[in-house]
């Protein structure tokens, strides 16, 4: 894994915030993680874990000091800390209490040579809009029902 992002080819770059009820992660998704980045769709820059106690409290978690912390090994750049406690703390905070998440900094890798090459053409994305799983799902459902219909 290439430690440095160079400017001019780097992919887009989500932040993703995956939240767990019950307070805990139990790291079944780190699998599927792994699996998108060793085949190159995402680079992941950064992880974190944050959890909001019954009371409020915030806790926040870097990934090597988390109990789940050797599922998810070798996944973050260890030299790219992209989120801040403060970062963290203001994501902890919109959780709903009892609530733990995994917050994921990802370069969108597939997306890096379309990125150089609009670059390079003076081309650039006006607009990018990602819709809901949920919502592609029920649109999918909705186009089966009419041809049943």
């Amino acid at each position: 894994m290439t430690s440095i992002l160079e400017a001019e080819s780097v992919g887009p770059v989500d932040v993703a915030v995956i939240t767990f009820g019950g307070d805990r992660f139990d790291g079944t998704a780190a699998a599927a993680v792994h699996e998108l980045q060793e085949n190159g769709t995402v680079r992941v820059i950064d992880l974190s874990f944050v959890r909001k106690g019954d009371d409020g409290g915030v806790t926040t978690i870097e990934a090597d000091d988390s109990e789940v912390a050797g599922r998810f090994a070798g996944l973050a750049d260890e030299e790219l800390d992209l989120l801040s406690d403060e970062d963290l703390t203001l994501i902890g905070e919109q959780l709903e209490p009892g609530t733990a998440a995994v917050v994921v900094v990802w370069e969108n890798t597939w997306a890096a040579k379309l990125v150089s090459a609009l670059s390079s053409s003076k081309g650039e994305v006006a607009m990018l809009q990602r819709i809901p799983r949920q919502v592609v799902a029920d649109a999918l459902e909705a186009v089966r029902e009419g041809e049943r219909a």
